[in-house]
C-alpha cells in the first residue's frame, strides 16, 4: 500500500484515468473524484499528477479533449477517449493483472 493515501502506485495513474473513462467524458476534477470515490478514498489524486497524465495520455493519442459546461455552470475541459484510448484500456488492465500476479508469486513464495 502507498505511504500517503494520496499516492497511486506507479505506473496506474493512466489506466485508472483510461478505465474512468471508459464510462464517459469527464472533465479533469471529475476524474479525480470518480477514481476517489470508487476507492472508496484509498486514493486522492494530485490534481498536478492527473494533468501531467492527462497531457501524456493527449500526447499518445488515446484521450482527445473539448470544451464545454460543466456541472456548475462553468465551462470546463472535457476528456475523452479516442478509439486507440478505448483498445489501451484493455492492454494497461493486462499488464495490470500480470504485474500483480507476479508480485504475489513473489510474496506467496519468496
Amino acid at each position: 500500500m502507498p505511504e500517503n493515501k494520496n499516492e497511486v502506485f506507479q505506473g496506474s495513474l493512466e489506466m485508472l484515468i483510461l478505465r474512468v473513462l471508459q464510462t464517459g467524458d469527464r472533465h479533469g476534477y471529475g476524474i479525480a473524484k470518480r477514481i476517489e470515490q470508487v476507492s472508496q478514498n484509498t486514493f486522492v489524486i494530485n490534481m498536478g499528477s492527473l494533468y501531467t497524465a492527462l497531457n501524456r495520455l493527449l500526447s499518445k493519442g488515446h484521450v482527445e479533449n473539448y470544451w464545454d459546461e460543466a456541472d456548475t455552470g462553468r465551462r470546463a475541459k472535457f476528456y475523452t477517449l479516442t478509439s486507440s484510448g478505448k483498445a489501451q484500456v484493455g492492454v494497461e488492465i493486462e499488464n495490470w493483472n500480470a504485474n500483480i500476479a507476479g508480485v504475489q508469486r513473489i510474496i506467496d513464495n519468496a
